[in-house]
């Protein structure tokens, strides 16, 4: 009987850190309130253990006081765009340059605020801030006097409002951006202080490009051992395995890919046991599939007409022997608005629209390891192989037989 309530003790606490580890990872910055607040209690109670299997594995802190929990997710890849914020609304066009800027210039403004700000009070900062003389050389200017720039400002306003940072005690950004009214905020200055993700201060970082300003900000200590640069290339290969859709081997140096190759069972089977995320081994590479669907921002198939673009696009570059130019997908989309128009919204029929769908059909593809951009247009990757569509078969009901099982490293 001891026996039995012991394994149905541990099953639960499994199950358990399970969910608060994959809370985390969808969502790395869990409030006390709101509807996350089961998950945040989670992540507190087995604090711990999530803190000690994140720094082993990936190099990610992890953060908890009374009020939020924050996993500093520091991503495998610091060059990949195709991940970028968007506003908190449905369908939300992602940030611009210009939007990234006033996000850092917002959260400087905030950081030497008082506990409560006017969005009035706060773009009058942003003003000052913007008039910087490195900001002005780079071509960065902010007089928020146009209607876009305020509409700018709103998206990262209602980003943070999202986040935790903000909490909006009157008003509407709405009336801000039309010039009726203004907005007060409450400011949540211990989410604010957790929220950048670095190992250094950026005042300390002294490069020049942005590639290398981003690699000196995530950069560990010295490796200058060979347990050090193991436990480096460890962690960067956990983190690429959990973040990104698909890990090519094709991407990695020699040593990460022999690193991987010797320990691509321990690394998996570590992921498996606290995610869930089960491994689909291919000649190309490695993608943790989620079983439940659920630690994704983005799908495919997706339901709507831009999701169904997408599918047909999908199958119409895995049947290519090489990289497709836009201009061919576009005209590729035309014919296909002929045959399927119908099931389409109204709005994706209009003439010159195939160009917006190629491009949103291109960004999800890209974004899910699916195809890549090329001088030449897009180019199919292998995981893009399993929607290709082959000859239809014909098989007579007297002869029927199941059809052999694909094996790990085909398409």
């Amino acid at each position: 009987m001891n026996n039995q309530l012991a394994e149905v003790l541990d099953g639960q606490h499994a199950a358990d850190l399970r969910k608060a580890a994959r809370a985390l990872l969808k969502q790395p910055l869990l409030l006390a309130r709101g509807p996350a607040a089961e998950e945040f209690r989670l992540v507190r109670r087995h604090a711990a253990e999530l803190r000690e299997w994140f720094d082993r594995n990936t190099g990610w802190g992890l953060q908890t006081d009374a009020g939020s929990a924050r996993l500093r997710k520091i991503p495998g890849t610091l060059t990949d765009p195709t991940h970028p914020a968007r506003e908190a609304t449905r369908a939300a066009a992602p940030f611009t340059r210009r939007r990234y800027v006033l996000l850092c210039l917002a959260l400087a403004a905030l950081e030497r605020g008082e506990a409560q700000i006017a969005l009035g009070r706060l773009a009058e900062q942003v003003v000052l801030d913007a008039a910087d003389p490195h900001l002005i050389a780079a071509g960065i200017e902010f007089t928020l006097d146009r209607r876009a720039e305020r509409i700018d400002l709103a998206a990262v306003v209602r980003l943070l409002l999202a986040l935790g940072v903000l909490r909006r005690v009157a008003g509407d950004e709405d009336a801000y951006v039309s010039g009726a009214g203004d907005v007060l905020y409450d400011v949540e200055r211990r989410v604010l202080a957790g929220l950048l993700a670095a190992r250094r201060g950026p005042s300390t970082v002294h490069a020049r490009s942005p590639e290398d300003r981003l690699a000196e900000l995530v950069a560990e200590t010295a490796l200058d051992s060979d347990e050090l640069r193991f436990r480096a290339m460890r962690r960067k290969l956990t983190r690429r395995l959990l973040d990104d859709p698909v890990l090519y081997y094709d991407e990695l140096d020699d040593a990460e890919l022999a690193y991987l190759t010797r320990q691509r069972g321990f690394l998996t089977a570590r992921i498996t046991e606290l995610t869930g995320l089960v491994p689909e081994v291919r000649a190309e590479g490695i993608a943790m599939v989620d079983p439940d669907d659920d630690l994704t921002d983005l799908r495919m198939p997706e339901q709507g007409t831009y999701g169904h673009v997408t599918l047909l696009l999908a199958e119409h570059l895995a049947a290519a022997d090489g990289p497709v130019g836009v201009d061919a997908l576009a005209d590729r989309v035309r014919e296909l608005a002929a045959e399927h128009g119908g099931f389409w919204a109204k709005s994706a029929r209009e003439p010159g629209m195939e160009a917006e769908l190629v491009e949103q059909a291109v960004a999800r593809l890209t974004a899910l390891r699916l195809a890549s951009r090329t001088d030449g247009g897009v180019a199919p990757l292998p995981a893009l192989a399993r929607y290709a569509v082959g000859p239809a078969v014909v098989i007579e009901p007297t002869t029927a037989r199941m059809p052999a099982q694909r094996k790990a490293g085909n398409p």
